[in-house]
């Protein structure tokens, strides 16, 4: 169990990456318990005034002009989930929801939001005992909040609903009852509060951009050995290149390619080889990946301040009563991060594909056909380049920019929307392909290398070898190759070979 302080302060992102992977439980100071009960008193004192205020006892959306009665104020609350729970499609994964409820307790606890106690305590028990609401995938456009998928999430609060523990479905009222909770009757704004906000756009962002700091570590060592594989030059990575330049991304992935070579038998051999220059896959790699990973460390930065905001509306600010509405709950931030994601994720296996297409092909590679003996009665990697040439297209597809599309909502009310909850989400599937893209070159290259024996790679490329050969025995003959790429894959998505790059992606 991660145990996490809520201070107030903004969590960082190795707080977040740990409560991807692991329970959380979450301890509030003093503090931050008095700040959120102030303004769940500021709201209390609207609503005694009878001061008609948008989203404490009026409609919500176009019907924000019907002023509710106080009779009907917690009825109204009750409504707002039951209607907005919506979402369809497969549930989403429970790390996933973990970390939207971590979000959503971060935001709450700020003080702007209105809630009390009682319902940030509440979610907090649920992450302590592992009962995670059952929140389908589909049904967000990223605006006014991910308002379908917190319905769900919400709706566990009142006892409706379904939620997981340990891998068992339990209705909304067990799911209370084995966190030692009874289901919540929401006050004025609280409902509200739970909808409103861009945590589910949030945790999926981060979701893959977790997945994807361990595939591009396994990109970059796998286009190491696929310089050594196809006796290519380290020229291209001298540092003097790309400080001409000043792309910081480019200096400090050049820098790494650098370290992951030196000391090569197979580099030595050929340093006065006739070969002029090497193909872009090969010697551009420090300048695409370098951009890749600026990418990953400027949507990074937009994530880390998501995660901590407050985005659900209107605001609550106590010292002076007021009840501001404004439009934090747009995912615009989020959606456009998503999308630089994307960019990422597909260039990344792009640029490995091009790899795998190089080594197989023997005028490129001076390597066997499909990097196989007795070639014509065995295949090879054939189907494997195949396979990852499906992939990297189909993230090309994937990499549209969803940000650019809106669907107005709410008759014409909440008139332009982010969809970053699709932007987010999608990016899942294009980690997922491109993981499996670098486990066929990381292969392929394996088998390049070995058969440039008994020359030797680099010290650190064989500690890379002897991970692939531990996962994925080497290619005498043909046999099934899909097992192979998902044993390798597992590997990549496991962070195993994050720490031959040292520390860049901490």
């Amino acid at each position: 169990m991660f145990d996490i302080d809520i201070t107030g302060e903004a969590l960082d992102l190795a707080t977040l990456r740990r409560a991807a992977h692991e329970p959380v439980r979450v301890h509030m100071t003093d503090t931050v318990r008095a700040k959120v009960a102030e303004a769940a008193e500021a709201v209390a004192s609207i609503i005694d005034s009878g001061r008609v205020t948008y989203g404490i006892n009026t409609g919500f959306g176009l019907l924000a002009r019907r002023t509710i009665p106080r009779g009907e104020l917690e009825h109204l609350q009750r409504n707002l989930v039951l209607s907005h729970a919506a979402g369809v499609g497969a549930p989403l994964p429970d790390a996933v929801v973990r970390q939207i409820m971590l979000l959503k307790i971060v935001g709450l606890t700020r003080g702007y939001s209105g809630t009390r106690t009682d319902v940030v305590d509440a979610l907090a028990a649920l992450l302590e005992h592992e009962v995670y609401p059952m929140v389908p995938e589909k049904g967000s456009v990223g605006a006014s909040g991910d308002l379908a998928p917190l319905a769900h999430l919400s709706a566990v609060l009142m006892g409706e609903g379904q939620a997981r523990r340990r891998g068992q479905v339990l209705s909304g009222r067990e799911a209370m009852k084995a966190a030692g909770l009874e289901p919540i009757v929401f006050h004025p704004k609280e409902a509200l509060a739970l909808l409103n906000g861009t945590q589910v756009s949030t945790a999926l962002a981060l979701d893959s951009l977790f997945a994807l700091e361990n595939v591009f570590a396994a990109a970059v060592v796998a286009g190491a050995l696929s310089v050594d594989a196809a006796m290519g030059s380290d020229v291209p990575f001298d540092p003097r290149i790309h400080e001409a330049r000043g792309q910081a991304g480019q200096i400090e992935v050049a820098k790494i390619y650098r370290q992951l070579l030196q000391g090569s038998e197979i580099r030595a051999a050929h340093a006065d080889c006739d070969r002029v220059q090497d193909p872009y896959c090969l010697r551009c790699q420090p300048q695409v990946m370098g951009a890749c990973f600026d990418l990953m460390q400027q949507s990074a930065r937009t994530l880390i301040i998501e995660a901590s905001a407050v985005t659900d509306n209107p605001l609550i600010f106590p010292e002076t009563g007021e009840a501001l509405s404004g439009g934090n709950f747009h995912a615009e931030p989020v959606a456009m991060a998503a999308d630089v994601l994307a960019l990422a994720i597909a260039e990344v296996g792009a640029m490995a594909e091009r790899r795998i297409a190089m080594l197989i092909d023997p005028g490129m590679s001076r390597l066997p056909a499909f990097l196989v003996e007795n070639g014509g009665v065995n295949s090879g990697f054939m189907i494997a380049q195949v396979t990852a040439a499906a992939l990297a297209s189909e993230n090309k597809s994937l990499a549209h920019p969803a940000s650019v599309d809106s669907m107005p909502t709410s008759a014409n009310q909440e008139d332009h929307v982010s969809m970053a909850t699709f932007a987010a989400r999608r990016l899942h599937d294009m980690a997922f392909n491109t993981a499996n893209i670098v486990a066929v070159e990381l292969l392929a290259a394996a088998q390049g290398v070995e058969f440039r024996g008994p020359l030797k790679t680099s010290p650190a490329l064989a500690r890379a070898m002897a991970t692939i050969r531990k996962a994925v025995p080497r290619y005498e003959r043909d046999r099934a190759f899909a097992p192979d790429i998902e044993a390798m894959c597992r590997v990549v998505q496991e962070g195993g070979f994050r720490e031959l790059v040292g520390n860049v992606l901490s």
